[in-house]
């Protein structure tokens, strides 16, 4: 079995850096492997194609595989805490938050400076901001009520406050600023560039790197709070954790791209489709590498029409009809 797990992971990782060098090469302007591979060799004779793979592919791809790891794995936590097949990432109300904090700064053009509104920094940060309010409020509820079920409506409700908050908004603002609202929600990862990533990698490591020391406590919810409390789990603060590296996961990577949606429900299933175990052990980096390899696979197929498709576009059509399998699958 250990074997068997070892030639999966192997596989999975062959794809995703197969994946990785496809995306590269796909595009508007087509680029062969054997330029890429030259390109990453050193060799920068080729001005144009060396600044379209440095400057542009490259961190697009690497956003690609964060964003598709983070949402899977902040996915497979929330199915874990509130033991639901159909829980995700935004499903605390993370990405409403970050929502919210987008439209102010969107649809605020007419009290706001100009350089403030048009800086892709101030909606990062107002994403964040807004994203982290509804956090904090999720935080101090988790201490507050009993079990998960009620911090699970809790954040859908804290979600449905901001999503009416951000109808509010667009009743009152400018077509212009409403377009370039919706557009922000279409998703794109070509948005970051070298100076988010500077950002962007460590809030993703962080919440990884919680999510693989929480291995053994989600392992114990599987069995049930109860059974959990008897191997010596703290509840309240397993669950504080959990709500906090699912934030940093889905709040970093919504606040840089905007939310990409079915990734975070979708993935863990496939990972435990493919692996047959629920040990977290082997399930946190199989989603890892599914959901980096999902997202390449949706960012190449973007760029296959003359013009370029939304990232949540496709990823929608990828998760959908999976949950819709899930669903027919429990009856």
């Amino acid at each position: 079995m250990k074997s068997h797990n070892t030639i999966l992971f192997l596989s999975l990782t062959i794809l995703m850096l197969a994946l990785f060098l496809a995306d590269l090469a796909w595009g508007s302007i087509r680029i062969p492997i054997s330029d890429v591979l030259s390109v990453f060799g050193g060799n920068r004779t080729n001005i144009i194609n060396s600044e379209i793979l440095l400057n542009f592919r490259l961190p697009k791809a690497i956003t690609a595989i964060l964003a598709g790891a983070s949402l899977s794995v902040a996915g497979l936590m929330m199915q874990t805490l509130f033991r639901n097949p159909l829980a995700d990432p935004y499903i605390l109300g993370v990405s409403s938050g970050a929502s919210l904090g987008v439209a102010l700064i969107t649809m605020a053009s007419a009290i706001l400076p100009a350089f403030l509104v048009n800086s892709g920094w101030a909606m990062i940060l107002a994403a964040v901001i807004g994203a982290a309010l509804v956090l904090i409020l999720v935080v101090a509820v988790s201490f507050r009520v009993k079990n998960a079920v009620s911090l699970l409506i809790v954040g859908i409700m804290f979600g449905t406050i901001a999503g009416s908050i951000v109808s509010v908004l667009q009743n009152f603002s400018n077509p212009d600023a409403i377009k370039l609202f919706i557009m922000w929600t279409f998703g794109s990862l070509s948005a970051v560039n070298w100076n988010y990533m500077q950002v962007l990698l460590p809030v993703v490591l962080i919440g990884v790197g919680m999510a693989f020391f929480l291995q053994k406590r989600l392992d114990g919810l599987l069995l049930g709070e109860n059974y959990a409390r008897g191997l010596g789990i703290s509840i309240a603060e397993t669950r504080f954790m959990i709500v906090i590296a699912t934030g940093l996961l889905a709040g970093g990577i919504t606040a840089f791209t905007g939310p990409i949606a079915f990734v975070g429900v979708a993935i863990p299933h496939i990972a435990r489709g493919i692996f047959k175990t629920s040990s977290h052990k082997i399930l946190l980096p199989a989603t890892l590498l599914c959901g980096g390899s999902l997202l390449l696979i949706c960012d190449i197929i973007t760029q296959i029409p003359t013009y370029t498709l939304p990232i949540n576009t496709v990823s929608a059509l990828f998760g959908a009809p999976i949950i819709i399998w899930i669903i027919m699958k429990r009856r």
